[in-house]
């Protein structure tokens, strides 16, 4: 089993409640957006995953690709910053989703969180929203999961304080 800490769009802004709330993961993913001064401290506290959203620099792009595809236990995940979601997924990630979909697909960049499963092609989505203060969401968000064999489980989405 592994204990997944999800977090996207965090624009330079790394809450302390993060490393309280990632206590127990064995891995962060970061569906990217990190912006400065985010990646070096996940890093040195776990494992860290992630890829690069469109405000990134060059030294994130250097560090992390626009799509990362890996298996978890024995679950294909698929993460990208700007993929859409079920019924609207964007026109970059269309032609493998469908033909070569993941078992788990994430994103970030909306701002908005969501955890939808696309019956069509049997893969849930999800997007943990924003965990850091820039942009028009109202509510920061973080999510935490469990992946055992080849079962997602145990999703938990925690709200940090206000913007």
């Amino acid at each position: 089993m592994k204990k997944i800490g999800l977090i996207s769009d965090t624009h330079g802004f790394l809450d302390e409640a993060v490393f309280k709330h990632f206590e127990s993961v064995d891995e962060i993913w970061h569906a990217g957006d990190f912006g400065p001064n985010v990646a070096a401290p996940l890093a040195a506290f776990k494992p860290l995953r992630g890829v690069y959203g469109n405000i990134d620099d060059k030294e994130i792009r250097a560090e992390f690709p626009e799509q990362n595809r890996f298996t978890c236990e024995k679950v294909d995940v698929w993460m990208t910053h700007i993929g859409g979601y079920p019924g609207r997924y964007s026109n970059f990630v269309k032609p493998e989703i469908y033909t070569k979909p993941p078992k788990l697909f994430i994103t970030g960049h909306s701002h908005i969180l969501k955890v939808m499963f696309d019956e069509k092609i049997k893969c849930l989505h999800i997007n943990p929203g924003a965990a850091g203060k820039h942009g028009w969401h109202k509510v920061r968000t973080l999510i935490r999961f469990c992946i055992t064999d080849e079962n997602i489980h145990t999703l938990e989405v925690i709200e940090l304080s206000g913007r």
